[in-house]
């Protein structure tokens, strides 16, 4: 993603039952759960009550997004060290994500926030320029400026685990990302040939290593372009004209079933996942993003997978539901060591969710398709909102990571 476009995300939804259960359920790639302002107690406050709550408090931002205003935040210098930003969107229908930006990369965001919504997110900063941005409102950029030095870890056993789960993930990300591009060749290969059917199990098989890492894509821009779009873009993101990458292929494989006119995008899209190979390959993570990345993976799950919205063409949507759970679950096992010297019961409570959502999603496994998976248009009515409530279980504690983390 970059300070040029909005991500792809969207939060519209098939039928009304389940866009009430997947918005009730989205929450903060990097936050605690979004929920109407105005809902009571157990929303996020409202924007006058949390500038009040944060006078004072150096290491909290109050945003407040307004369609007349644009993004507003009560203050921009901080001191070194864990920033939590509050948002609330209170009219600003344009827009529907806050990113914070340092340079070319998003270190902190939090997505699906309609207006009426509120939500937070927390990261770890060091002295230096960054930018709070609010695509599509009138005012879309704010600059922030940190101070100082971050304090020393108080642990230093932990601080040791953190670092060492950053390692971790790291080298998982490299060889999910080798994978991708191995799978993706082979997939533009498929293309070049006549075999509809293998193309359309190549596509298959390419598709779950972008998955388990997209947040690490999304970081990422080339020169004005956002990477992800080049690469993930469904038809409504982008203009006819500009569309490629993985589901330009998948419309054309399982809706005109035909492999005309797809080899130039292969080899476009081979092309844009060999530069995020490059960008990902010596690239070093903090302990929140690990935990912001993880909380992301489920916010694409409820919010374009459980919905039909990513595979619209190819139905495979919950391959890509698994591989979302798989690479949230990951970056989670990375931070679990430390994160269970620091709130041991948090700890076992979202350990204990995960095995839920695991046991659910495995449940719909089969041998009748090459994805591994019932094709979406096989689910009951009744199967959508059950999925959905399993990803909230996850959600609601795994938000409370970043803000864990940050602090240690």
């Amino acid at each position: 993603m970059s300070a040029q476009t909005a991500r792809t995300t969207l939060t519209g939804l098939a039928v009304t039952a389940l866009a009430a259960a997947a918005l009730t359920a989205c929450s903060s790639s990097k936050s605690s759960d979004s929920k109407p302002s105005a809902s009571g107690s157990s929303s996020q406050p409202a924007a006058a009550a949390a500038a009040s709550s944060s006078a004072g408090d150096p290491h909290k931002a109050v945003v407040t997004v307004t369609a007349a205003g644009g993004c507003a935040v009560d203050h921009t210098e901080f001191p070194a060290g864990q920033v939590t930003f509050e948002i609330t969107n209170k009219d600003a229908t344009a827009v529907s994500e806050i990113e914070l930006q340092s340079g070319q990369r998003i270190i902190g965001e939090k997505e699906n926030l309609p207006p009426g919504f509120s939500g937070s997110f927390s990261v770890t900063v060091e002295a230096g320029s960054y930018t709070l941005y609010c695509p599509g409102s009138g005012q879309p950029t704010r600059t922030i400026t940190v101070t100082g030095s971050a304090a020393a870890p108080a642990d230093a056993d932990l601080a040791t685990l953190l670092a060492q789960g950053t390692k971790e993930y790291a080298t998982y990300v490299n060889t999910q990302v080798g994978y991708l591009v191995d799978t993706s060749q082979a997939l533009t290969a498929s293309l070049k040939g006549g075999d509809l059917a293998a193309a359309q199990k190549a596509y298959m098989k390419a598709r779950p290593f972008y998955e388990k890492i997209e947040p690490v894509a999304e970081s990422f821009a080339v020169g004005t372009d956002d990477l992800d779009k080049a690469i993930d873009a469904r038809a409504d993101d982008v203009p006819a004209a500009e569309w490629s990458g993985f589901h330009r292929i998948e419309k054309g494989l399982f809706e005109d079933k035909s492999l005309d006119g797809l080899a130039p995008v292969g080899d476009a899209l081979v092309v844009n996942l060999k530069k995020l190979q490059s960008l990902t390959a010596n690239l070093e993570y903090k302990p929140f993003e690990l935990a912001n990345g993880a909380q992301e993976l489920l916010d694409e799950v409820s919010s374009t997978k459980v919905t039909g919205e990513e595979e619209r063409y190819s139905h495979i949507d919950l391959l890509d539901f698994q591989n979302n759970v798989e690479g949230s679950e990951q970056a989670f096992a990375d931070l679990k060591p430390a994160l269970t010297k620091i709130d041991p019961a948090l700890t076992t409570r979202i350990s204990d969710a995960f095995a839920a959502l695991d046991k659910l999603v495995d449940g719909y496994r089969t041998g009748d398709n090459p994805s591994g998976f019932v094709l979406y248009t096989a689910l009951q009515d009744a199967d959508k909102p059950k999925l959905a409530a399993a990803v909230k279980a996850v959600q609601e504690p795994l938000s409370q990571v970043a803000a864990k983390v940050t602090k240690s």
